[in-house]
């Protein structure tokens, strides 16, 4: 029986500190009004840490190519769950309808 990749500390400390970095970026990020652009940041930063957890706490970066597609699929169907939600709103009229005043 096999007993799979070990990784060593160091990897796990640098993705550990890593990680906090991020998460005290997150944390100046919260306080600073960027405008419009907030939203993408905050995002970006939270799909790093995301991204980082995956692939080195859930071993995945050193997994069989069957579990890598299996998480690139799920990935994949989430991307598209996220285009069509945010479809609905984008395509919507924005004109309010008429309404006529009824006595």
């Amino acid at each position: 029986m096999s007993t799979g990749h070990v990784v060593s500390l160091k990897v796990y400390f640098a993705v550990f500190t890593a990680l906090m970095v991020l998460t005290a970026l997150t944390v100046m990020a919260a306080f600073v009004d960027l405008g419009p652009i907030n939203n993408v940041v905050a995002l970006t930063i939270a799909c790093t840490k995301a991204s980082l957890v995956i692939l080195f706490f859930m071993h995945v970066r050193y997994s069989d190519r069957l579990i890598q597609l299996s998480v690139a699929t799920a990935l994949l169907f989430v991307l598209i769950l996220m285009a069509f939600t945010l479809a609905d709103p984008l395509t919507r009229a924005w004109v309010r309808p008429v309404v006529p005043f009824v006595r």
